[in-house]
């Protein structure tokens, strides 16, 4: 399982808007406009509600990269340890 690093931060996926952008609010209260980097883009399907991990843009501060996608088991264990507290 990925955990944030620095500079990472946890998502709740809102809406899809088309393409590999995707609008995410994020557990510091922002929300983002995010893109799906290429690396994940075939391998992981990203629906609404999904807990995603991102990484913001140091240049432009509403925007950030998706880089993982939790599926609902890794969603309880972060929860459990304290991970989401300020995400719903």
């Amino acid at each position: 399982m990925v955990l944030p690093q620095q500079g990472e931060l946890f998502g709740r996926v809102i809406k899809l808007v088309g393409g590999d952008n995707i609008i995410v609010k994020c557990i510091d209260g922002k929300v983002r406009t995010c893109r799906i980097r290429g690396k994940i883009k075939r391998r992981m399907w990203i629906r609404d509600n999904d807990l995603v991990l991102v990484a913001p843009w140091d240049f432009q501060s509403g925007k950030a990269d998706i880089i993982w996608r939790y599926i609902n088991a890794h969603q309880d264990k972060l929860r459990d340890e304290g991970y989401l507290t300020n995400l719903n």
